[in-house]
């Protein structure tokens, strides 16, 4: 339930700031095109695996404080800084090698893929895309953190 409530807290954020024109990532439907190559099916496809992926992740945030026996706000900010780092510094840039749908730097011109890659640090899609999505994944990690203090 707490992974629940996070996840819904970091997809929040970073629709907003899609909305704001602060980034043109739009991560249901990234992670949707990998099921369908309908848009509108994709986004709610992505938005469900993004569902899933997140309780994954609080799973292992959950597991972290239980072992430390340290849950507060500060400590999953802190983990939420450690997972975004990894996010985009290792799985961002490996995206385009498995999507089906998603082209990468060393695809030619005969590429049929429909969606740019995300580039270093996820730039492709805006100068302000790495910042919003620090800034998510640090509100998950501190509701994270606030929620199972609090249990």
């Amino acid at each position: 339930m707490f992974g629940l409530v996070a996840t819904t807290a970091l997809t929040a954020v970073m629709i907003t700031a899609q909305l704001a024109g602060l980034t043109r990532l739009d991560l249901p439907l990234v992670l949707g095109t990998i099921a369908t190559d309908d848009p509108d099916k994709a986004r709610i496809a992505g938005f469900f695996i993004h569902l899933t992926a997140g309780q994954g992740f609080a799973l292992g945030y959950a597991a972290t404080f239980a072992l430390l026996d340290l849950a507060s706000w500060w400590f999953g900010m802190l983990l939420g800084a450690l997972h975004v780092s990894i996010a985009l510094l290792v799985l961002i840039p490996l995206v385009p090698g498995v999507h089906p749908r998603m082209a990468s730097h060393r695809a030619g011109p005969a590429s049929t893929a429909v969606l740019e890659p995300p580039g270093v640090l996820a730039l492709n899609y805006g100068i302000q895309t790495p910042a919003v999505t620090v800034v998510a994944h640090l509100v998950y990690g501190a509701m994270l953190g606030l929620l199972l203090q609090a249990r």
